[in-house]
């Protein structure tokens, strides 16, 4: 697993991080979760980028715990267990694209 924080002081939007994505030969699409949204432990068999555009995200990945605010960048290695929650008043919504291996 590997988290990139946003450095610079303003904030990509969703179609800056599609553009920033696509660079990287990925086919991004946005998802957007209403808040209390949890997605129960799962895995895929490929690498899933994320990065938060807009609310947090709460993830568990084999049991670490962390949460990604807005411009905050993961990458789930594939075959991870991992789950995700939107906790809070506020909905949460990502870019995110599959890394085929």
């Amino acid at each position: 697993m590997i988290v990139t924080r946003w450095q610079a002081p303003v904030l990509p939007t969703a179609e800056q991080v599609k553009m920033i994505f696509e660079a990287e030969g990925l086919n991004p699409s946005e998802e957007a979760f209403p808040p209390q949204t949890v997605i129960p432990d799962h895995r895929h068999p490929f690498d899933e980028v994320r990065m938060v555009v807009q609310g947090s995200m709460f993830l568990n990945i084999s049991g670490n715990q962390l949460l990604l605010r807005p411009g905050d960048r993961i990458e789930i290695p594939a075959n991870t267990r991992h789950s995700k929650s939107v906790e809070g008043l506020d909905s949460c919504v990502c870019v995110v694209a599959n890394r085929p291996f």
